[in-house]
């Protein structure tokens, strides 16, 4: 009963008693269904969903996706029940979405982050940013009774599109929302970090959504039919990356591009949405949304935000929760896996955020008095902070030095110590201990017990903490090692570990006792050190400082806990097998795979760590 009467008082916008199923959207809304033509001739599929209230005029919320206007047939509607889009629909937004160009129902022929044409002037031509525009055009000149203000957001794949769309600098768009947004491929999003190959993410996804649509379609492309529900045993027994080309068929485009540019080369670059963002108009509000355990793009949030913050002059905000791949539009953000939140974070997001923040740039309605710069939720804490930047300016760095015997601390120790392990790629570290087909969205937050178990992952625990620890902001792994071999991949992982009496308040049905709960984890390809664009090789048995950057952090490490990092050197199959020698691994044979012994030096190696104070300001959702 207290909990009903905490989110009638918390979300009572949530709660009204009306239903947004088909029957009233049938008779609040028509539905319509135009191909719009871009300025090259081709017309892209356009869902809409106009108010039929004619009282006054009504805004634009567009999503432009690769993954479907459905359902097609301007008599099937959409159901909007999921997350907060009833909100939308309460204040009488005019909802698009449009198929891109190439896919599904749009003509054209569809390519993957396709490039942002930096010079219109001078060699014209269409891209995402163009096509964004012509539709926001032709909508504004011919739908009825609409307010000439447009928004745009999306997330993931739309996340990228929004990025275009603030690119477009149409007159009309006034807020755009890129959430979760494909920013860079090569460096930290989906498909590869630090040069590293997601390839359980990458052949997942792409033998579906990478075959070819030759024409026009309702209908979606099949998937790979895995011939067993064990993930870790069939990446391993197909093999090393050109027997999933041979999986993959010589169909799919984009598969051969990954394959056809093993180094942060040019082709990759111009398909890197940050080196854009100073066209984004002074005129326009960005609002950056992204989740701190997401499992598909860590990244593209927090350095599409940065980056915005560097080169463009816009209003421009970030939020962070504690999220997996679009949680925030779940309604639901009350945990991840066996770690609670200790609130819906989700639909505190919405009516606290996103919907204030569309309503006051395309309706005038409402104040953004209370929008800070950076809306930070704090998972360990549970609770929301408020920044006047990100990263914080007032951060204390501190190293936590990895030394012998298992410990970690910010003292140093004057005798210099090793561990080694030996890294087989016949036996690669998983990534979870669970046995599944697809990637998990939960790894994010699992218990590491299972690694810490392991002969060929190093464990370096700091004593209880006598007070809280609260970070804020990216890792830096400084680890000093020598191997054998002539390259090698290397994982950190930072970890909370829970004390042995810890209980949630409510009910868990896993042991939270000694929890050591995955905070934020990275891997880095040894052959990229020094340069993404040119790797070298690892002279064998030679010290070599292997610094890296992590997904930022936003985590407060409570009285009673302790902080961990464990290091390892594979990830399987979230990423690929290092054949730990320096070659190309697209074109490496099975036969190119070796052990390695990997020295790790003590406490020559640490992590660097941004530690703010505890009477940050709080947003409190409770």
């Amino acid at each position: 009963m207290r909990k009903t009467i905490f989110l009638i008082l918390l979300f009572p916008s949530f709660l009204i008693a009306q239903n947004f199923d088909s029957a009233w959207l049938s008779k609040n809304y028509t539905k319509k269904e135009i191909m719009i033509p871009m300025r090259d001739g081709v017309r892209l599929f356009t869902s809409f969903y106009i108010p039929n209230d004619q009282s006054e005029q009504h805004p634009i919320l567009l999503t432009r996706t690769p993954y479907s206007c459905a359902p097609y047939g301007e008599n099937r509607l959409r159901n909007f029940q999921r997350g907060h889009w009833k909100e939308y629909l309460k204040e009488n937004y005019i909802i698009v979405t449009q198929d891109v160009r190439g896919r599904w129902m749009s003509e054209g022929v569809f390519e993957d982050v396709k490039p942002y044409n930096n010079n219109q002037k001078t060699s014209p031509g269409v891209d995402e940013a163009t096509d964004t525009y012509d539709a926001i055009d032709w909508m504004v000149k011919n739908i009825p009774n609409n307010n000439g203000k447009v928004g745009v957001f999306g997330i993931s794949y739309p996340g990228f599109y929004s990025t275009m769309a603030a690119l477009s600098n149409h007159p009309a768009l006034k807020a755009v929302s890129p959430q979760a947004p494909v920013t860079d491929w090569f460096i930290g999003d989906d498909f590869h970090h630090n040069g590293a190959f997601m390839l359980m993410d990458a052949f997942s996804f792409y033998s579906g959504f990478g075959k070819p649509r030759p024409k026009p379609t309702t209908v979606g492309p099949s998937g790979f039919i895995f011939p067993t529900n064990d993930n870790y045993s069939f990446y391993l027994k197909t093999g090393p990356l050109p027997e999933f080309a041979k999986l993959m068929g010589d169909s799919i485009l984009f598969w051969k591009d990954l394959y056809n540019h093993p180094t942060y080369d040019a082709w990759w670059k111009a398909r890197n949405t940050r080196n854009f963002v100073q066209n984004i108009s002074p005129q326009l509000a960005t609002l950056v949304v992204g989740g701190l355990f997401d499992a598909e793009d860590c990244f593209g949030a927090w350095n599409l935000y940065k980056a915005i913050e560097k080169k463009a002059t816009n209003n421009n905000k970030i939020v962070m929760g504690p999220w997996y791949h679009g949680q925030w539009a779940s309604g639901d953000g009350t945990k991840l896996g066996n770690v609670q939140f200790g609130s819906n974070t989700a639909a505190w997001y919405a009516t606290n955020i996103e919907v204030p923040f569309f309503n006051y740039y395309l309706k005038g309605k409402g104040s953004l008095n209370n929008l800070p710069e950076a809306s930070i939720f704090f998972s360990g804490e549970n609770d929301w902070r408020t920044f006047q930047e990100w990263p914080v300016a007032t951060a204390i760095t501190k190293k936590f030095f990895l030394l012998a015997d298992g410990k970690l601390d910010t003292i140093s120790s004057k005798k210099e110590t090793y561990s080694e392990y030996i890294s087989d790629p016949a036996k690669p570290v998983p990534y979870t201990e669970d046995i599944h087909l697809h990637r998990t969205r939960e790894y994010m937050t699992d218990d590491q017990r299972f690694a810490a178990r392991r002969t060929d992952v190093l464990t370096y625990q700091s004593a209880l903490l006598e007070t809280d620890l609260t970070l804020a902001g990216p890792i830096i792994a400084n680890i000093v090692t020598a191997i054998s071999t002539t390259d090698a991949d290397f994982v950190v992982k930072i970890i909370d570990v829970f004390p042995d009496d810890f209980a949630y308040p409510s009910n868990s049905n896993y042991p939270m006792t000694g929890y050591q709960m995955l905070v934020r984890g990275e891997i880095m390809r040894g052959k990229f050190r020094k340069s993404f664009e040119q790797p070298i090789p690892f002279k064998p048995n030679t010290k070599e400082l292997v610094r890296f950057q992590l997904p930022d952090i936003a985590h407060t490490f409570k009285k009673g806990h302790r902080l961990m990092v464990q290091v390892q050197s594979s990830w399987f199959p979230l990423a690929d097998r290092n054949p730990q020698q320096f070659l190309d691994i697209f074109k490496a044979k099975a036969s190119d795979f070796i052990k390695s012994t990997i020295k790790i030096y003590e406490p020559a190696s640490y992590i660097e760590a941004p530690i703010i104070s505890n009477s940050a300001a709080h947003l409190t959702s409770h």
